[in-house]
């Protein structure tokens, strides 16, 4: 039994090149592992398909969104203890502030980057964590 989204009934597979199954193949192995473009395009051609890296980003910009739902909801839930990271980063030659949610297991709850340091980011960023998970952790 297949778990992601059936594409034999889906109207967005019509028209493509390729069968909703290689489509589908390929967009799951992206948002599912940490691989990029261009490893989906070699796993491909390893089973004798012959695709792309730029089709691919197309495939997942198009179809992406219901497999990256699907697979975060297959996730475990969030931890009972939760721990939050403070980073400088550089973007553009221009600090920001990377604050990081992260459970007991090293699942990322929640991410904020913003341009200027205050307690009030770290607040709305524990609000939105409490209002999403749905319990307090520990």
């Amino acid at each position: 039994m297949r778990w992601w989204p059936m594409p034999d009934r889906d109207p967005l597979y019509r028209r493509h090149r390729f069968p909703a199954e290689i489509i589908a193949h390929a967009v799951w192995l992206y948002f599912r592992f940490p691989l990029g473009l261009r490893m989906v395009e070699e796993m491909l051609a390893a089973r004798g398909i012959i695709v792309s890296h730029e089709t691919v980003r197309q495939w997942a910009r198009k179809f992406g969104q219901a497999f990256a739902n699907q697979i975060r909801r297959r996730l475990p839930g969030a931890g009972d203890k939760w721990h939050l990271d403070e980073v400088v980063i550089t973007i553009a030659d221009k600090k920001h502030w990377l604050w990081r949610a992260v459970d007991q297991d090293g699942i990322v709850l929640d991410v904020l980057v913003q341009s200027r340091r205050d307690r009030h980011a770290a607040k709305r960023l524990l609000r939105k964590l409490l209002k999403r998970q749905g319990q307090p952790p520990r």
